[in-house]
């Protein structure tokens, strides 16, 4: 069936997620409605600041921060050329959109140590539908319970504790887009159970973290035969805290007075996965067992920042086979270097050279190939990185590791992000 035909048939995927939509908004707008008529009587309080929008109960026993953002760019990306033909500027592809999307909630309900953090997504490219044809808006439904501010278990759907890329949230990025590294090897999100524990805290810290999940990704079904996803995490920076959670945050945007350091390692074991790249990529032929490790650090100091990641998955047979058809678990391995330099008037300039590499196993596959990315970013945050603009400058160079034969390509990027 046509998707033009498929939208004009009452009850259809497209006209229930506009439905769908205009509900939430309605609700939400009514809840406001009624909370601020209510504060009159009751003593609570409604305020706007720069956490966000902020509802409190007259006791504080309930408190919820609404947040959003939207993100939009237009990249202009070159035809791939071998390297010994000159690149022609005049023909590639354009593409105008609305990159994300989002609506957050987080705060604490009833008991200010029972916690949540729901986030909805709304664009395209945020809801999965041209691979699903599901409009697949939940990306954060999470409930945690705070023992202390050093001990923490959750419940629901959020980030795997990964590589740091991957956990600091994309509207805190400095390039428009996280790296080809992070594309190939990230744990993304997933159900299941997750704790963090502060076990050393002062001039030194040492943080740990560590999940049991689905191992398939978010919002997926049940799966016949489906293992399970292990992950842990340990953290240690030998200078102390970063300024407002600054190891978190690319850039430095808070100018450190003393220098800061932090260093992570994560490994995951996923057992009878389903797709190419565990929690993401295409679904494979048949289930397959992989391990994954990730190890990072960043350094920031009056301005300037280094961040710098390893990553490597490895499965004991990564291909699966329907008939004469491939697909293939991504084992092999990708770094990256970062760096940059935000002046006090709050222009930046950043750079970044990323590798990722196939396995040998992975030969006679079209994945079978060395990507390379460098790019340079010149950007200005208005309001931190609630409100930025960025041009990025790069280029893609991909070698395929079965014939040496080398294509490029060079793109051009222009982001603007608002928000809240």
């Amino acid at each position: 069936m046509s998707y033009v035909a498929s939208t004009r048939r009452k009850g259809s995927a497209p006209y229930t997620f506009l439905w769908l939509i205009v509900f939430i908004v309605g609700c939400f707008g009514s809840s406001v409605g009624l909370f601020a008529q209510a504060t009159a009587s009751s003593g609570a309080s409604f305020d706007f600041n720069e956490k966000g929008i902020a509802f409190h109960t007259a006791d504080s026993s309930t408190h919820v921060i609404m947040r959003f953002r939207m993100q939009n760019w237009m990249v202009y990306t070159t035809m791939p050329s071998s390297e010994a033909d000159p690149v022609d500027l005049s023909a590639g592809k354009i593409e105008l959109a609305v990159r994300r999307l989002r609506v957050r909630f987080g705060g604490s309900l009833l008991d200010p140590r029972l916690t949540f953090n729901l986030q909805l997504s709304f664009s395209r490219n945020d809801i999965d539908w041209s691979s699903t044809q599901f409009p697949n808006i939940i990306r954060d439904a999470m409930i945690y319970w705070n023992f202390s501010s050093r001990l923490q278990a959750g419940f629901g759907q959020t980030k795997l504790p990964g590589n740091r890329q991957r956990v600091i949230s994309s509207g805190d990025i400095e390039f428009a887009d996280r790296s080809i590294v992070n594309s190939a090897f990230t744990t993304d999100r997933d159900f299941g159970f997750q704790a963090f524990w502060r076990p050393l805290h002062g001039s030194q810290i040492i943080n740990l973290r560590a999940a049991i999940t689905d191992g398939d990704g978010r919002n997926q079904p049940a799966i016949a035969g489906g293992g399970l996803a292990y992950t842990a995490r340990a953290e240690y920076l030998p200078l102390g805290a970063f300024t407002d959670g600054g190891d978190y945050v690319e850039g430095d945007l808070e100018r450190e007075p003393s220098p800061k350091l932090s260093m992570g390692v994560t490994a995951q074991h996923n057992e009878n996965m389903t797709r190419s790249r565990g929690t993401l990529g295409n679904a494979l032929y048949e289930q397959r067992s992989a391990d994954l490790v990730y190890a990072d650090a960043v350094f920031k100091y009056s301005g300037f920042s280094l961040y710098g990641e390893y990553a490597q998955r490895t499965s004991k047979n990564p291909i699966t086979t329907s008939g004469t058809n491939m697909r293939a678990v991504f084992a092999g391995r990708g770094y990256l270097l970062q760096a940059s330099y935000v002046f006090p008037s709050m222009i930046s300039v950043a750079g970044r050279y990323g590798v990722t590499e196939a396995d040998k196993a992975l030969a006679g596959l079209p994945e079978y190939e060395r990507v390379e990315n460098m790019a340079a970013n010149i950007g200005y945050y208005a309001n931190g990185h609630r409100v930025k603009c960025n041009l990025e400058l790069g280029a893609l160079r991909t070698t395929d590791l079965a014939t040496s034969n080398v294509t490029r390509e060079l793109y051009t990027r222009f982001n603007v992000e608002f928000g809240i």
